[in-house]
């Protein structure tokens, strides 16, 4: 199993450890130098905030895309923060949850394409919604290699990522929606989505279908569905 994260708007505001050093998904480190470069000058431009669709109150945030290569790192599993990430609580999973998070679990990122939670990164600031100059919408640019590398690793995909992260991956497992009183809700499925991982992680099964998937998590306490398709599992909150 394979469970897809997109990254948190919220991080840590600095790392602890060495700078920037090799990442998981090797293979994709050419599209890294480039992305890197590309956000290092798009920083620096005068009208940076509006290329990296930032706010006047974020433009703290360009400073640290300046130095990524000379930042200090953290680990990816700290460096994100927010409501997924605070519900997944990957710092307090058991030993063998732990384990499995650092295999089963991806990020994607605008800049990094995907790290696994090991992966020590620094802190930045990029969307993969941005038309980065001149490499243009980041989920394009990342979409061939991501494919080259994902399509190729066994195991259901449950997938997480919000509608921005989606685009740089497509894939034949499920996406996770989450409803409320019928309706999807967003900001309310950011936590369950994060609950939802931690659940699958601690509970040790490696469901292999989409039906394994429901059953579990059914099992787990969650009301489930899947859809006609296949392709979406449903979860009723509230």
């Amino acid at each position: 199993m394979l469970i897809l994260l997109p990254p948190s708007e919220g991080k840590a505001q600095a790392g602890n450890g060495p700078a920037l050093g090799e990442l998981s998904f090797s293979k994709l480190e050419r599209h890294r130098r480039r992305v890197i470069s590309a956000l290092v000058k798009a920083s620096k431009r005068r009208d940076a905030l509006e290329v990296l669709g930032l706010s006047q109150g974020q433009k703290d945030e360009l400073a640290k895309n300046v130095v990524l290569k000379e930042a200090a790192t953290l680990p990816a599993a700290e460096l994100y923060t927010g409501v997924l990430y605070d519900n997944l609580g990957l710092g307090t999973l058991s030993p063998g949850a732990a384990r499995r998070a650092e295999e089963q679990v991806l990020i994607f990122s605008g800049l990094w394409g995907i790290v696994q939670v090991t992966d020590r990164i620094p802190p930045y600031r990029l969307s993969m919604g941005v038309n980065l100059p001149p490499l243009g919408g980041l989920a394009s640019f990342w979409r061939p290699a991501i494919t080259a590398e994902l399509d190729r690793l066994p195991g259901l995909v449950v997938d997480m990522r919000s509608s921005t992260y989606a685009g740089a991956w497509k894939h034949q497992g499920v996406a996770v929606r989450v409803f409320s009183n019928g309706k999807v809700v967003s900001h309310m499925a950011k936590a369950t989505r994060g609950e939802i991982a931690r659940a699958l992680l601690e509970s040790g099964e490696d469901p292999a279908t989409p039906e394994a998937l429901v059953k579990l998590l059914g099992e787990l306490g969650y009301a489930v569905r899947l859809d006609a398709s296949s392709t979406k599992v449903d979860v009723e909150t509230g």
